[in-house]
């Protein structure tokens, strides 16, 4: 579950040092934003054990990333395994794993010592980031990250029309750009909730990209069915079992 508004937002303190921790607290109760502090914890085994303990009852881990043990950045990724993950924020005085933050979806990364300012920005974006939900009860991203060229790219998932399987990688298409990511499509669906539509097993697209619905059959008369994507104005086939779905989702549009 995420905190609705007006409702404390529930944070996970994670720092090995015990007056980082508390002064972290400190700063969380002054905000005007409402954040109750469920749970500190010195360690990331710690704190990996109590999320798996309590799912769904933090909506936030403020995260230290060198620490004793396995790091920060190492516990980020098994959160985000978890069923019920909550948001990352970073609080690091090492501002060169900021790269690696944005490839594990961190809400955010702040660096030490923390103004209260910064942390009033990192606290609403996570309370903006815990509205949407995917399918299957997580938070759904803001963006993507792609790598191009050498560079690591955050790609806002509300630009995205379609993404689409193509032999060992999948294709993500922007009004005016394709990128190449490796993600598999079911973990991709999986991520981005009820926002896109399966129409094929080859291909996901956002349902505010769909224009309209043709039958369009194969020259050997078997009926067949393809959505228009506005902007590009392309053509994506869409399986037969599928057809119903996206007619009703362009009907509620």
């Amino acid at each position: 579950m995420t905190a609705e508004r007006g409702v404390p937002l529930r944070a996970l303190v994670v720092d090995d040092e015990a007056l980082a921790r508390q002064r972290l607290v400190a700063l969380l109760g002054r905000l005007s934003e409402p954040v109750s502090v469920v749970a500190q914890c010195a360690e990331a085994g710690a704190a990996l054990a109590w999320l798996e303990a309590h799912p769904g009852e933090a909506d936030v881990c403020f995260l230290d990333i060198q620490m004793p043990g396995p790091d920060g950045l190492r516990l980020a990724d098994k959160i985000r395994a978890l069923s019920h993950p909550p948001l990352v924020v970073f609080v690091t005085a090492h501002a060169e794993h900021a790269l690696k933050a944005f490839e594990l979806e961190a809400c955010d990364y702040l660096t030490k010592p923390v103004r209260q300012d910064r942390l009033a920005q990192a606290v609403m974006r996570c309370r903006k980031q815990s509205t949407p939900l995917s399918a299957t009860g997580t938070v759904a991203p803001e963006a993507l990250v792609v790598q191009e060229r050498g560079r690591v790219l955050r790609v806002p998932v509300a630009r995205i029309l379609y993404l689409k399987a193509e032999l060992k990688y999948v294709t993500l298409r922007t009004v005016d750009h394709a990128y190449v990511i490796d993600d598999s499509l079911s973990d991709l669906q999986e991520r981005l909730g009820e926002a896109f539509i399966r129409i094929h097993r080859n291909a996901l697209v956002a349902r505010a990209a769909m224009q309209r619905l043709e039958r369009r059959d194969d020259p050997d008369g078997t009926e067949g069915w393809a959505v228009q994507v506005r902007d590009s104005g392309e053509w994506l086939v869409v399986s037969r079992r599928q057809v119903p779905l996206v007619r009703e989702a362009l009907l509620a549009s």
